[in-house]
């Protein structure tokens, strides 16, 4: 990506919340908002945690200002914005998604353009959005919030299982084990990351999508469908998307409509959307919501599908100008897969440094280097190696990742006593794109 120079001094500002990431897909994202917001006109005044600013120089050295703020402290980013320590803002936006409430917060103290931060907060809370999607009519599997395991055990006792459990707000399939028996509830539950409440639901068998969109004027508009390839059960690691999904036109619709309607239903007037749902035989059912872009390099398969930053059209949204109209482009379409390599002792990498700049390749990285550890797979923040790859259509793109995969590995020495199993980086099957007809 092109560096855009700095702002005119004395320019008015976007004030990016929580945009100091060090690397991955993070820091590519916040890369191209500033030079969105460059173009504008705009300066910009990023804002992060103190550590995530001292692990980031890359990114802030890009900032025209940088100031600590706990974004994960509403309140405080509200008295701080009231203060006037913000500087002139035109703009309040954050693709992070721990940062969104503390965005929201500065954005409504600021009495500028932003989503509610009530209704963000109930976004962010998955028991919270559920029971208000519910209430508007959508379906939603059931879901309780528990204290402890006895509370798990009452509600498994009164919904037939299979069950989720997870925790209440994080992301990535953090903590998310599926649960077949009550018996296993109890390891499901010290498994969690964190101790606190925590949410119990209804396992929704069918294949797994998410919905991609942008809100102007008001109104969502959706950019893609994406399909995701997970790991089997009992952890639902992510390890591959393709957008647009390449599933019937009947279902694609299915899915976009049922997104649009739900964040139409909560409120959401402004940013962009990530929306998460199943396709199961009666329709759609929603998963979780997000006030953020999706993760796993989906704002770079976007960008390449639309011949056009969503960041523009959202900095646009938020100054009061005119958003040109965005849709995928004939002919384009992009898959992430993530070659992750069997846990243990990194030794040797193979062919990674032949990627770039071969055609259909957007972004390559091992995300690793000789004698780095790589961990158990029981996360998203455990994968390592990506591959961005673009085609005609999505089966292609990912086909195309799938052959480069082959052609790159990672040499692992297994932990001591530990099995050599085969390098990841040859897909197993779960890694097919299905159609929804062959669940």
């Amino acid at each position: 990506m092109t560096p855009t120079p700095p702002a005119t001094p004395g320019a008015p500002a976007l004030l990016l919340v929580g945009g100091a990431a060090s690397g991955g897909h993070g820091a590519d994202s916040t890369r191209r908002t500033i030079g969105a917001a460059r173009a504008l006109g705009l300066a910009v005044h990023l804002t992060d945690l103190p550590e995530a600013l001292a692990a980031a120089t890359a990114v802030t050295a890009l900032a025209d200002r940088v100031t600590a703020l706990d974004h994960e402290r509403p309140g405080t980013c509200a008295r701080w914005a009231r203060s006037g320590a913000a500087g002139e803002v035109r703009a309040v936006f954050s693709s992070r998604e721990y940062a969104q409430e503390g965005a929201a917060a500065i954005a409504d103290a600021l009495g500028l353009p932003g989503n509610d931060p009530e209704l963000v907060a109930t976004v962010r809370r998955k028991d919270r959005c559920r029971a208000a999607l519910a209430e508007a009519g959508f379906r939603q599997p059931a879901v309780a919030l528990c204290q402890d395991v006895h509370q798990a055990r009452a509600f498994a006792a009164a919904h037939p299982g299979p069950w989720i459990v997870k925790p209440r707000d994080a992301m990535g399939s953090l903590g998310v084990t599926l649960v077949e028996a009550p018996g296993a509830l109890e390891a499901a539950v010290a498994a969690l990351p964190a101790a606190g409440p925590f949410l119990v639901e209804e396992y929704v068998p069918g294949p797994e999508f998410s919905v991609e969109g942008v809100l102007t004027g008001g109104r969502p508009t959706v950019l893609a469908v994406t399909a995701k390839q997970v790991t089997a059960p009992p952890l639902f690691v992510e390890l591959a998307h393709a957008l647009p999904a390449p599933v019937d036109t009947g279902v694609r619709d299915g899915l976009a409509r049922e997104a649009a309607a739900a964040v139409t239903a909560l409120g959401l007037r402004h940013g962009v959307f990530h929306v998460e749902a199943w396709w199961t035989p009666q329709g759609p059912v929603l998963g979780e919501v997000h006030t953020r872009f999706g993760g796993d390099w989906l704002h770079l398969m976007l960008e390449h599908v639309l011949d056009a930053d969503v960041s523009d059209a959202v900095l646009r949204d938020l100054l009061g100008l005119p958003v040109p109209r965005l849709a995928p482009r004939p002919g384009r379409a992009a898959a992430v897969l993530f070659p992750t390599p069997d846990a243990g002792t990194v030794t040797a990498l193979h062919g990674w440094d032949r990627l770039a700049g071969l055609p259909g390749v957007l972004h390559a990285d091992p995300q690793l280097t000789p004698d780095d550890t790589v961990p158990p797979l029981t996360d998203s923040a455990a994968r390592r190696g990506v591959l961005v790859t673009a085609a005609e259509d999505a089966r292609a793109a990912l086909d195309l990742a799938r052959r480069l995969a082959t052609d790159v590995g990672t040499t692992v020495r297994a932990p001591s006593g530990a099995r050599t199993a085969p390098d990841r980086s040859e897909q197993p099957p779960h890694l097919r794109v299905r159609d929804p007809q062959e669940h």
